[in-house]
């Protein structure tokens, strides 16, 4: 009986490690997905570098308690739930999760926990929307470099206007 309890401890502080380190946690009712449909969702999953877990709810529950995240309890965290854990893109298991919901409907977005905020099914889905990092910074660059290219552009046409005057 130890040897359990002592499996389920190891389990516990491996979810809380998770927690902690993860930038964001997004939890999913998995309900419905057929193995196919759940293996190309952790091959999206790798794919974003996300790692996607199932784990017993009490487990879970042990473990939020341990970092301190009070909104993973018994009225929030029921059913069949799976866990993507998201350390580089805090966006990355939302958009993941969204997108792939689009042709999957019965995968069902519970809730999340982005930079330690607790967060509801609707704020998460706000969440997916925001474009990842390196489109963020393309289109930052972007703006960055239309001035600068505009005004090389003017300069040009002003030399080509001074050069066809004086010939």
């Amino acid at each position: 009986m130890s040897k359990i309890m002592e499996l389920k401890g190891q389990v516990v502080s491996e979810i809380a490690e998770k927690l902690e380190k993860s930038s964001s946690t997004v939890i999913v009712d998995y309900r419905g997905l057929t193995v196919e449909e759940v293996t190309e969702l952790r091959k999206k999953f790798r794919e974003a570098d996300v790692e996607y877990k199932v784990y017993k709810n009490t487990l879970v529950r042990r473990a939020a308690k341990q970092v301190g995240i009070n909104d993973l309890n018994d009225e929030t965290l029921v059913g069949p739930n799976a866990i993507a854990f998201g350390y580089e893109d805090p966006v990355a298991p939302a958009r993941v999760i969204s997108d792939f919901m689009k042709d999957h409907p019965k995968l069902e977005l519970k809730m999340g926990i982005v930079e330690g905020e607790f967060y509801g099914k609707e704020q998460i889905e706000e969440f997916a929307k925001i474009p990842s990092r390196e489109v963020l910074i393309a289109k930052l660059l972007g703006s960055l470099k239309a001035p600068v290219s505009n005004f090389a552009y003017l300069i040009d046409a002003l030399i080509k206007k001074q050069e066809g005057q004086e010939a």
